[in-house]
């Protein structure tokens, strides 16, 4: 691919669905994890969500992308919510996340939890099921989800740019590595971008499409639709890195399946949108949604497709168990405990930082 076109991916790639290669521990998640310890957790995060979306719809894109960006390093361990401290630099503060937003979200949320039951539901859980109820709140499908991970205590903003793409990634390297590395699918690539059914993008992900395209000053890209291409040179301005705009513009706040007409249309705001019409699984996905003959049945199949992936992604990397902790405060590790012994600290230093992790520039979440 052009050099453009690796700069807008590699930037996108805050944006999107990745995951990471991590030992599994899906198998210690269970339904109704809290069922016994805090057996309102998951109607607490509803009631949280459902005021929060009702005051500002947006929250919603954004609380999934944070999602997602959680899983891309590490795993689903709530390690994207961990502040910079003097001696480190973390993942949120990474060039690459410097778009993601929501965090004051999941705080919130956290701090009724430990209300009702002192530290029980982890931050990590906290955000997921913020997230699973994002889509719910948009008329998406209520994705049946378990719980029981834990928080892990790393967070390195140079694992970010370390496992971004390589340069001259395209599509075909992007599906090959979902396949080799985490046993995902052409079919899950195309499902998880359909999560930019919702949510907004900064300008700086997809302004390499609108000035810069293949190196040349002023040249856009000829894949992206002439009027949509003007219209976002309209809302974002050479050099304008922060501007919002909207992923899926005709339904910005309803989680459906009108993400892959566009993309099918050549309006797919993102370059990793506009690839999954490079590969014959991707493409074919985005024109049988695209081209369904009833909304409803179309809506059907990717509501079931996407439930299934997306609980997918959310077991990647999780640490449950002895592994992690339950952290007191979200954006900051627990201080250590006079009882916690040495090689307790030492197994979840290695349980944590042994993560294989590995970031897939791929279009769902660079949802905001």
């Amino acid at each position: 691919m052009m050099a453009s076109v690796t700069a807008a991916a590699r930037a996108a790639a805050a944006v999107l669905l990745l995951v990471v290669a991590a030992p599994s521990a899906d198998a210690h998640l269970a339904m109704g994890a809290y069922n016994k310890t805090c057996p309102q957790a998951e109607d607490v995060v509803l009631k949280e969500m459902t005021s929060m979306v009702a005051k500002s719809p947006d929250v919603a894109g954004a609380v999934l992308r944070l999602f997602s960006v959680d899983c891309f390093v590490g795993g689903c361990e709530g390690s994207i919510l961990l502040d910079s401290t003097p001696g480190n630099t973390a993942e949120k503060d990474a060039p690459l996340n410097q778009g993601v937003r929501g965090y004051e979200v999941v705080d919130a949320i956290k701090a009724k939890l430990d209300a009702a039951c002192p530290a029980v539901v982890s931050c990590a859980d906290t955000l997921a099921l913020a997230a699973r109820d994002s889509v719910r709140l948009t008329k998406g499908p209520f994705i049946p989800l378990p719980t029981g991970r834990r928080d892990g205590n790393r967070s390195v903003a140079a694992d970010v740019a370390l496992n971004s793409p390589p340069p001259g990634a395209n599509i075909t390297d992007i599906i090959a590595l979902f396949a080799t590395k985490f046993n995902l699918t052409a079919k899950d690539v195309a499902v998880l971008s359909g999560a930019h059914t919702i949510g907004k993008a900064r300008c700086s992900t997809v302004s390499p499409r609108l000035y810069n395209f293949g190196g040349q000053n002023g040249a856009s890209d000829p894949t992206l639709d002439a009027n949509y291409t003007a219209t976002l040179r309209g809302q974002c301005k050479p050099g304008d890195n922060a501007t919002l705009v909207y992923l899926d513009p005709p339904t910005p706040t309803t989680f459906d399946t009108d993400y892959y007409a566009l993309v099918a249309g050549n309006k797919g705001l993102l370059s990793t949108d506009a690839a999954l019409l490079l590969d014959a699984t991707t493409s074919a996905y985005v024109a049988r949604q695209a081209n369904a003959t009833a909304t409803a049945a179309a809506a059907s199949e990717f509501f079931a497709d996407f439930a299934t992936s997306f609980v997918a992604m959310s077991k990647l990397g999780v640490l449950t168990h002895h592994n992690g902790e339950i952290r007191q405060v979200c954006s900051k590790v627990n201080p250590p405990s006079p009882s916690s012994s040495t090689s307790t600290a030492a197994a979840q230093l290695t349980a944590t930082g042994g993560l294989a992790v590995a970031l897939l520039a791929l279009a769902v979440a660079l949802v905001l």
